[in-house]
């Protein structure tokens, strides 16, 4: 799937939830979004040689006041599950190590930070403070960063089609996730279906919301 993990006791610092998916290169991850049970309601994440790195799927329909959404691994051991705290006036949706929830204390959190004007995301590590990420671009666009202070972590960006007679834009059900050195991948994909979850059935990439 992705070549062995090495990393510096700098980058390590990163593996917010597992070391495993820490790399000490970028890792480009091709994130198709899929329909299984019902529209939109898994993912499945390619490598840079068409294996599967991640995949997600969701036995509830997309926007469930009360589904769980549980990554896995190409094997299907479930890594992590994102879940929607309520109440909650910023859709906050919590991250979770392994599946389920009960019992569990939250690993992160990510979450509007304003419900007025123009919101920004949020994304809160529980076991540091100081590990805090913000999200800047537009998620329902596909064209986003996740950003730690002034320095992009990993980037969301619209898949282009290679052949070269078509070079063409995909649709947002096809992205690219580019994972910097040294940041957790897992994490990201964590990411990713929490945003996916906040932004919802949005459609409208003119929209003036920011994710």
């Amino acid at each position: 799937m992705f070549p062995s993990p090495f990393v510096t006791q700098m980058e390590k610092a990163t593996a917010i939830v597992e070391e495993t998916y820490v790399y000490d290169r970028q890792i480009l991850l091709t994130v198709h979004k899929t329909s299984v049970f019902f529209p939109g309601d898994g993912f499945i994440a390619y490598d840079s040689t068409g294996k599967i790195a991640f995949r997600v799927e969701s036995y509830t329909p997309v926007g469930s006041e009360s589904g769980e959404i549980v990554l896995m691994n190409a094997v299907g051991r479930c890594i992590l599950t994102v879940h929607r705290k309520r109440p909650s006036l910023h859709h906050r949706r919590n991250g979770f190590i392994g599946e389920g929830v009960e019992g569990k204390n939250p690993i992160f959190s990510v979450h509007r930070s304003s419900i007025i004007s123009q919101p920004t995301v949020t994304v809160e590590v529980y076991s540091d403070p100081s590990e805090e990420y913000q999200i800047k671009g537009s998620f329902a666009c596909r064209e986003c960063s996740i950003m730690k202070g002034d320095k992009v972590v990993a980037e969301i960006r619209r898949k282009v089609d290679p052949t070269p007679t078509k070079n063409v834009v995909l649709g947002k059900d096809v992205f690219v996730l580019c994972v910097k050195p040294g940041f957790d991948s897992a994490f990201a994909m964590g990411v990713i279906l929490a945003l996916d979850q906040i932004d919802g059935a949005a459609d409208d990439c003119n929209s003036d919301c920011c994710f």
